[in-house]
């Protein structure tokens, strides 16, 4: 755990450079931590994590009860607490904590660990908190929350949800409150975020390095003097950082009176409703972020111009439909929205009109920095401040769009054909006849795609795994640290030696050696490595447009189900890794939007380097299993001997048990099943592009025999 006090001063909130917006949201949650924290998305080396870090030192302080480890409040301490009931005493004041949550810590580390042991022996609730304890009342920071394990996020959503943590043990339970200001940074070419978890987050931001010159020497000057002298740096912004203090103590104070009128709140509910956002939350969050946002102003009632940065700060990651849709609003369509659901600052139905120009006169309010802004730098010029550069407004990604026109009818395939057939449909040979890339058709839904056998990998959704979730399947004696107790094992375990320990109460006599844990059955995430053929037999525009649909509907697959994924596209002369194996589908799909096609078809190199990326990735992570995905007709073309060679690649493949599913891409009314001849020497699975839709009738057909056969 990592809390604001420690030996080393932390960098000045204050002294971070730009990143207006992120310093706004931040300074928001301080006023209103109702508005439900931050997701910081950017990439790396951006000071997100500092600035985060350092607004803690800016959170007022907290009472709580004397002794207590779950941090309840003296006036309403929580009748649940473990530590419980409270009387009357002792009051610390003391910090606001900020607990940091590590990408790979464990189920027990984030809420806490209960004895069995002594619960079933002594009948003792023996509980050792856990991190979600440490920050009740205060900020829970997940750096990488992107890369958090699904178990440890279904904690995050319960806790979250419900404002309280359980802890349960075969009927054992514990519970304590477990309210906290979620804050999250994450690099977005590491995979996106569960739908879920995003939702829970009431603000988002994007950070990016500033491309000015002199905002990157500032940057450099501040970091290199906090870091010869951090005691020094630190106090040379000590005095900004009270007057900022002072300045979220005395927008707290001024939240309750602000007015929420309705002028305002029908532009809320049309933004919402223009954007599409899915539910209720959305509009409670702007809502918060536009009162809060007045009170940070120093107003009593709410502009416009907070509905709208509101909306900036709440909804970019709310109207994301999937994964490949880019983050952010279309500033032209909120504007329009805006004006067609009428000026919030013109009253509020005739009660309590509020001036329109603020306390002070002025549009933005009376604060320092004026409307909702923050504040701007204006520390000592001598020693300017850390990482972070200022963040361009994000535009909305359009996919291109597929060219249309008429499609030439696809000749007849051979695999060996001589050179002219050849260069008609492929081009010159080698890497000539390259063809603009087209676009994707709609992704579909897929059937599962899974490694058969029984894996040990992490938690996701794809594969058959032994992993700490899922149903029970048996007992085994704990290896380290009691994990999920085997209630029954245990019993059974102990039963035999009452007599022998003298046991003479009701109460079972339990000793470490009769513990048993459950071991459990669920599913596991994949590496899925995809090769994809890129040459002239697949240049054909229509079929090319199906092919990117299927992968990208493959790339959706494999984001639900928590894998990982890589790509290789072969092509010409060779095959090139487009896509290092990484969590991010978002990256995958940009690399096949760019997809160009041509040339003769290396079968054979494809499936080589495959093979080599296999090799590396499986002394990286060895329990991860992979699964290969070829796409394509099955063609051969390229090299010298390419029908051979590319046979004693798969073979070498099958040869170390790497299974595989070939998709075949083959068309027209003449098929040669070329691709059904490398799945055998894969030993692996062939289906069609048809067969790859979940809800295609040849799919049900196929599953449906299968069910018969296991029958």
């Amino acid at each position: 755990m990592t809390t604001a006090h420690n030996t080393t001063p932390q960098y000045p909130f204050t002294a971070v450079v730009g990143m207006d917006d992120l310093r706004l949201a931040l300074l928001l949650n301080a006023v209103s931590p109702a508005v439900g924290g931050v997701l910081v998305r950017g990439e790396k080396g951006t000071a997100k994590s500092t600035a985060v870090r350092a607004l803690s030192a800016l959170m007022p302080h907290v009472d709580v009860v004397g002794g207590c480890r779950f941090a309840c409040a003296p006036h309403a301490p929580d009748p649940g607490c473990p530590d419980g009931p409270h009387e009357t005493g002792a009051v610390e004041d003391r910090p606001t904590r900020m607990v940091e949550l590590p990408v790979g810590a464990s189920e027990d580390r984030l809420v806490g660990a209960l004895d069995i042991e002594r619960a079933l022996s002594e009948g003792v609730k023996a509980f050792e908190p856990g991190l979600l304890a440490d920050a009740h009342r205060g900020i829970l920071y997940v750096d990488e929350v992107n890369l958090l394990h699904d178990h440890l996020v279904d904690l995050l959503l319960d806790a979250a949800a419900m404002g309280a943590s359980y802890v349960e043990r075969e009927g054992v339970s514990v519970r304590h409150a477990a309210r906290f200001l979620l804050v999250g940074t994450m690099n977005p070419e590491e995979g996106e975020l569960r739908p879920q978890l995003l939702d829970r987050f009431g603000l988002t931001v994007e950070v990016a390095a500033s491309r000015e010159p002199d905002q990157r020497v500032s940057v450099v000057r501040r970091r290199l003097s906090y870091d010869a002298d951090p005691a020094g740096f630190a106090a040379r912004w000590a005095a900004e950082e009270d007057e900022l203090r002072h300045r979220i103590a005395a927008a707290r104070e001024l939240l309750p009176e602000v007015t929420l009128g309705d002028a305002a709140l029908r532009q809320i509910a049309a933004t919402c409703a223009a954007f599409e956002v899915d539910g209720m939350r959305a509009d409670i969050v702007m809502a918060r972020t536009a009162t809060a946002l007045a009170a940070w102003a120093g107003r009593t009632d709410v502009l416009e111009e907070d509905v709208r940065q509101a909306a900036l700060l709440a909804l970019p990651h709310r109207r994301r439909r999937n994964p490949f849709d880019a983050p952010g609003l279309d500033e032209d369509k909120l504007d329009r929205t805006l004006e067609e659901s009428g000026g919030a600052d013109e009253g509020t139905d005739g009660e309590d009109d509020p001036d329109p120009d603020g306390p002070d006169g002025g549009p933005d309010g009376g604060g320092p920095d004026g409307g909702g802004q923050p504040p701007q730098d204006g520390g000592p010029e001598e020693s300017p401040h850390t990482e972070g550069p200022e963040l361009p407004h994000q535009q909305e990604r359009e996919a291109p769009q597929a060219p249309e026109g008429p499609e030439a009818p696809e000749a007849p395939e051979r695999q060996e054909q001589p050179a002219a057939p050849e260069q008609s449909q492929e081009g010159a040979p080698g890497a000539g006849g390259q063809k603009a890339a087209v676009g994707a058709t709609e992704p579909f839904r897929t059937r599962r795609l899974d490694v058969p056998g029984l894996g040990e990998g992490a938690d996701g959704r794809r594969s058959r795994a032994r992993t700490a979730h899922g149903r029970t399947t048996g007992a085994r004696r704990p290896h380290g640290a009691l994990g999920k107790l085997h209630l029954a094992a245990t019993v059974q375990a102990a039963a035999p030696h009452q007599r022998a320990r003298g046991r003479s109460g009701r109460g079972l006599v339990v000793r470490r050696d009769d513990l048993r844990e459950a071991v459990r059955e669920g599913r596991e995430g994949n590496l899925v490595l995809f090769v994809v053929d890129a040459s002239g037999s697949m240049a054909a525009r229509k079929r090319m447009s199906a092919v990117k649909g299927a992968v990208l509907s493959l790339l959706l697959d494999a984001y639900q189900r928590r894998d990982k994924i890589g790509m290789i596209t072969f092509r010409g002369t060779g095959a090139e890794l487009a896509l290092p194996p990484t969590s991010s589908v978002e990256a995958g799909a940009a690399r096949l939007e760019q997809l160009p096609t041509g040339g003769r078809t290396p079968l054979s190199e494809g499936l080589l380097r495959a093979h080599e990326v296999l090799r590396v990735e499986r002394m990286r992570d060895a329990s991860r299993r992979p699964l290969l995905v070829v796409v394509t007709d099955g063609r051969a073309t390229g090299g010298p001997e390419p029908v051979g060679r590319a046979a004693r690649a798969a073979r070498l493949l099958a040869g170390e048990g790497t299974a595989s599913v070939v998709v075949d891409c083959e068309a027209g009314p003449v098929r040669l099943g070329l691709a059904g001849e490398l799945a055998r020497e894969l030993q692996g699975t062939a289906i069609t592009l048809d067969e790859l839709r979940a809800d295609s009738v040849s799919a049900l057909v196929r599953t449906v025999q299968g069910n018969r056969k296991a029958a």
